[in-house]
């Protein structure tokens, strides 16, 4: 539905129970809500789940669902209002720590260089569970980009002349939808030549898979310093039938790491800065930039040229983000 966006790690969703509002930018204490291990049962025996729904102006959607997943939420779902006003509702499976939320939604607006003001009231409302990703997931679209297409595991998508990669889509980043996955993508069809492909910061393991699907006999390696992150591009890879041409490891990039002919950093500018010596030294051919707001494009240019790189090959963009190709 234009105007509505779902992300989600799971279920929840129905009729609305009670309310209790707080405003994100107080510093007051927070409402006193209780612990509740699971999903409460009601007296009509439905699990109840609790729902966090949060006003702000539209510029700032993309910086709080982040948030908001980040707090421990199972799902997001994004509605566009009136007058650049919008409301994201999240889906906790017990009752949120709203100081939590708060700090977590502050940090994002933070990392998104958007005022505190861009987030107004959250009000906190139980409501009775019932099927909602299941009715998800038959409005879910796959996605293209270029030869490749990012299909959830259900879809019968048959590859000839694209390149399927099946991603669960409850994995907020790295399922195909964000812009900084979709210039990635793009990037590597373009630039990729074989050979040997490096993805620093793999998330969902979507680059890496990208780039050996579309060249199988090319050496993969992908990392990440979160172990979850790494098994669960694993179980992807596996998905993909790509598994055993992708060596994946927990860690980073540093002076040892085996150079590529590619390499991919999908992470954030203030991540990426501090690497790029590194990340250039990793790189035999192509390196691609990506997570970059394009606020803050010019702060790694700039780094660039400390190193003696006068100029990128590309800058891509999409919507408010970026990608250098150098």
């Amino acid at each position: 539905m234009k105007g509505e966006r779902i992300r989600t790690r799971g279920r929840g969703d129905a009729e609305t129970r009670r309310k209790k509002k707080i405003d994100v930018r107080s510093s007051s204490t927070s409402p006193r809500v209780s612990a509740s291990p699971t999903p409460r049962v009601s007296s009509s025996s439905l699990r109840l789940w609790y729902a966090v729904d949060v006003s702000l102006s539209a510029e700032a959607c993309e910086a709080v669902e982040y948030a908001l997943m980040e707090a421990g939420a199972l799902g997001t779902e994004s509605k566009d209002e009136s007058n650049g006003v919008a409301r994201v509702s999240a889906y906790f499976p017990k009752t949120p720590e709203i100081e939590k939320v708060r700090a977590a939604l502050l940090d994002a607006l933070r990392l998104y260089e958007l005022p505190s003001s861009s987030v107004g009231e959250i009000e906190l409302r139980e409501v009775e569970d019932r099927d909602w990703l299941g009715e998800w997931k038959k409005s879910w679209r796959a996605v293209a980009v270029g030869r490749f297409i990012i299909a959830p595991p259900w879809s019968d998508f048959r590859e000839d002349d694209s390149i399927v990669i099946r991603i669960e889509p409850g994995m907020a980043f790295g399922t195909g939808t964000h812009e900084t996955t979709r210039l990635c993508l793009a990037a590597i069809e373009k630039y990729f030549e074989g050979g040997s492909f490096l993805d620093v910061g793999t998330g969902t393991g979507i680059l890496s898979i990208a780039a050996a699907k579309l060249f199988p006999s090319a050496r993969i390696e992908a990392c990440d310093t979160d172990a979850d992150a790494v098994r669960i591009a694993i179980e992807n890879a596996e998905m993909n039938h790509v598994d055993e041409r992708i060596k994946f490891r927990v860690g980073t990039v540093d002076y040892v790491t085996a150079s590529a002919d590619m390499v991919c950093a999908n992470l954030t500018a203030d991540v990426i800065v501090p690497l790029l010596s590194k990340l250039i030294g990793a790189t035999c051919n192509r390196l691609i930039l990506s997570g970059i707001l394009d606020t803050q494009t010019e702060l790694v240019l700039t780094r660039l040229r400390e190193l003696g790189i006068a100029e990128p090959l590309e800058v891509m963009s999409d919507g408010e983000w970026a990608a250098i190709i150098v």
